[in-house]
């Protein structure tokens, strides 16, 4: 394709002209084929060849220059203005005001921040988002997504195309069939944890306000990883070690160790974390209860193998669990103060054996 960008780039020629005026043709005939047959087998690899034709039909010095653009001159500047107007939102998000000053990094910061918030609340954003989209000339687009592996397809926001072209966000199975970390020959269980580890490597490419509060890296503080890359290295680190640590649990079939081993993942996974922390019934918030879900399950089966397991979510009122754990954090944002904000390590009795939890609060002042 190095030939046809070099004809593309070429100045004053009258076949660079005529391969774009085709180009666009075939964009659109590759769009209206799309609307009308989404489930097509093809239907992947036709919404990646679009992705192609509009690379190429880019001009070179919107790629090459970084256009720093004030508000003001935002296409989507009224979705701009009607969030930085709602406080509502504050409420979980702490600062929820917008940093983006393009179109592409608007549409993508708020619906990243969609995923912390309520249900109800999100899903009023996203229509929200999409009719002041529609005003200056954009529709919803479900073909143009970056793919995140994980253990099922979903649409998780969409891109947009006409007057704004952005790419969307998914779930996709195939391409998390296609990372080292997942095996057809291991249980359902692992699989789900070779999903996790491989969609957060992904997600903490792309979103800058990531933390994490796990205590074996550093047990004083909530780290930001984009500001601290080797803080990030060591998560990536843990994370990646911890499943392999479950996959030889699961292959010795040792029921106590794998309860262990999920323990330590499912802190892992839950220790992946935004300041203030996500409410629970949020996109974010339930994509972790898949982990924890599956632990308690394992749990259940030790019990059922002769075992005595108890496993406790750590939440409410901090006064009335902060004896089950231990090393806790604290925040002055986010939540109710006093409450649990979130349980980052399950409190768990293994027999006679007693592992405390570990949570972040919210301070009473």
């Amino acid at each position: 394709m190095q030939h046809l960008r070099q004809l593309l780039e070429t100045e004053n020629s009258e076949l660079a002209r005529l391969v774009r005026c085709s180009l666009h043709g075939l964009e659109a005939a590759l769009n209206q084929a799309l609307t009308e047959l989404p489930q097509d087998p093809g239907a992947e690899a036709c919404a990646e060849l679009l992705q192609e034709i509009q690379s190429w039909l880019q001009p070179a010095h919107e790629k090459e220059t970084i256009i720093i653009q004030s508000s003001d001159k935002l296409k989507l500047n009224h979705l701009h203005e009607a969030w930085n107007a709602d406080s509502e939102l504050s409420l979980y998000l702490g600062d929820s005001t917008l940093q983006s000053q393009t179109d592409t990094d608007l549409w993508h910061e708020i619906h990243r921040k969609l995923l912390r918030i309520p249900d109800d609340l999100a899903a009023f954003w996203r229509k929200q988002a999409l009719d002041l989209a529609q005003e200056i000339g954009a529709i919803e687009d479900n073909y143009n997504l970056y793919k995140l592996p994980f253990v099922r397809d979903e649409i998780v926001y969409p891109g947009l195309k006409g007057n704004v072209n952005v790419q969307g966000l998914c779930l996709s199975q195939k391409a998390l069939l296609k990372s080292k970390s997942f095996s057809l020959h291991e249980s359902e269980d692992l699989q789900l944890l070779a999903g996790f580890l491989s969609l957060y490597l992904k997600f903490i490419e792309i979103e800058p306000d990531l933390h994490h509060a796990l205590k074996s890296i550093f047990s004083f503080d909530i780290i930001p990883l984009n500001s601290k890359p080797e803080q990030q290295h060591q998560y990536i680190e843990t994370l990646t070690d911890r499943f392999h640590r479950t996959q030889k649990a699961e292959e010795n079939n040792e029921i106590l160790a794998i309860v262990r081993a999920w323990i330590d993942m499912d802190e892992a996974i839950h220790s992946l974390v935004f300041i203030p922390p996500v409410e629970r019934y949020s996109w974010w918030g339930k994509l972790q209860q898949e982990s924890r879900r599956t632990l308690k399950k394992i749990a259940d089966k030790a019990n059922k193998s002769g075992h005595n397991v108890r496993i406790r979510q750590l939440s409410g009122l901090y006064a009335d669990i902060c004896a089950f754990s231990k090393d806790d954090l604290q925040l002055n944002c986010g939540g109710i103060p006093g409450e649990v904000l979130t349980c980052l390590r399950v409190y768990a009795r293994i027999n006679q054996e007693e592992s405390p939890g570990r949570v972040i609060f919210r301070s009473l002042r």
